[in-house]
């Protein structure tokens, strides 16, 4: 159902770093490159990940509540995609873990 998701950036260079290395992980390369941003996939059947400088020209500000998921294949690469992207700077709201009694996220 979903075709993609795209999330906003003050930062275009910082954030095509950051995402571009923690979608290698999974296997997706660029599909689209823009002046205004960038678009990740793993084929064109499947939903796409993008990261733009809003179209409006305004500042991106987050969603209190707001999230994206990436999703992985095992417990093993949850944990290396956070861990990767800690050491890229994000900030950490719980560790890996399960999330209820059937899901395992970070």
């Amino acid at each position: 159902m979903i075709g993609y998701t795209c999330v906003g950036t003050n930062d275009l260079e910082k954030a095509v770093v950051f995402y571009g290395e923690l979608l290698d992980m999974l296997g997706a390369k660029p599909f689209f490159k823009s002046d205004r941003g960038v678009g990740w996939g793993v084929s064109p059947d499947k939903p796409m990940f993008s990261v733009m400088v809003p179209y409006d020209g305004q500042r991106a500000t987050t969603g209190n509540g707001t999230m994206v998921a990436l999703a992985a294949s095992d417990h093993e690469q949850v944990q290396a995609l956070h861990a990767k992207a800690l050491s890229l700077g994000a900030s950490d709201e719980g560790a890996p873990g399960p999330r209820g009694s059937n899901f395992y996220g970070a």
